[in-house]
């Protein structure tokens, strides 16, 4: 297996020094554990600070558009995101911001992803190879940004969210969780998480090498986040794609399924609570 060749590196033959006896020893080829320690913890805090980065970019819209009363670059944006007749403006507007929620969302779920693609990957280029994956990653990621600003655009267009919050009505939010509920209660979202909990069953099946692999291997795990997640972020369109607040429950509920012990239970408790507060919901519509 390719993965396993790598872990093991390939045999080396022998030099001259060796056979003549020379006692000196051979240079190492791996690197120093510290440094690897050392290495792995910036990449990781290197993706941490974009995450926060994200947040508190979220945090300060969702201020501008509440108070939009000012003249910044982001009273500006909030402006565009209010006027879905000026199609493409909008539509980029939206686009970047669904992708920055998606950046901040989905970093702390990928985080193990990265941590052990680093450690079963033998080349010298692990820092590109680890940027290679991430950017594969959060590409499959900026398609699903797209189609949500499409998303966005044609709803508001209809007048069937609202123009402040891009919230939808009551009782669609509740036919929401009601679909998201079902779908945490699915095969097919067992089988997309199976693949996103286990990071190693995923590189021991789909292991491609270099970094054009990687990009590869990153827009692939990148899909089985998507097939896994689609409805619980158009639970944003419930709270309101601009509420910070939905985006932490969205994407403290995502982590847990990913961090807890393996079994059904994880996915299917939210999907539980779900189908009870859609009922709710449409109950007090």
């Amino acid at each position: 297996m390719v993965i396993s060749r790598r872990l093991h590196g390939p045999a080396r033959p022998p030099d001259s020094a060796s056979i003549a006896g020379d006692p000196r020893p051979e240079p190492l080829n791996a690197t120093p554990l510290s440094l690897a320690l050392v290495r792995q913890a910036s990449a990781v805090f290197a993706l941490l600070a974009i995450s926060a980065l994200c947040w508190l970019f979220l945090v300060a819209s969702e201020r501008a558009m509440a108070a939009m009363n000012g003249d910044g670059l982001l009273d500006r944006l909030m402006g565009v995101m209010m006027q879905p007749s000026v199609a493409w403006p909008y539509l980029a507007a939206t686009a970047l911001m669904w992708l920055v929620m998606m950046i901040a969302m989905m970093v702390p779920a990928v985080l193990p992803m990265v941590i052990v693609y680093r450690g079963v990957y033998r080349g010298h280029d692990v820092g590109f190879a680890t940027a290679a994956f991430v950017v594969g990653y959060f590409t499959a990621w900026s398609v699903f940004a797209l189609l949500a600003a499409l998303l966005q655009w044609w709803l508001h267009t209809r007048g069937l969210i609202d123009g402040m919050s891009f919230a939808a009505g009551t009782r669609a939010a509740a036919v929401l969780f009601v679909l998201a509920g079902l779908y945490q209660l699915s095969a097919m979202k067992e089988r997309c998480l199976t693949r996103c909990r286990s990071p190693l069953g995923f590189f021991m099946a789909d292991w491609r090498e270099g970094a054009q692999g990687a990009f590869a291997m990153g827009v692939r795990h990148g899909s089985y986040c998507i097939g896994c997640c689609w409805l619980l972020m158009a639970l944003m369109f419930a709270g309101g794609t601009m509420s910070v607040l939905t985006m932490a429950a969205v994407s403290a509920l995502i982590l847990a399924e990913r961090v807890l012990p393996a079994g059904p239970w994880p996915a299917r408790l939210p999907g539980l609570a779900l189908l009870a507060l859609g009922a709710v919901a449409w109950w007090r519509a």
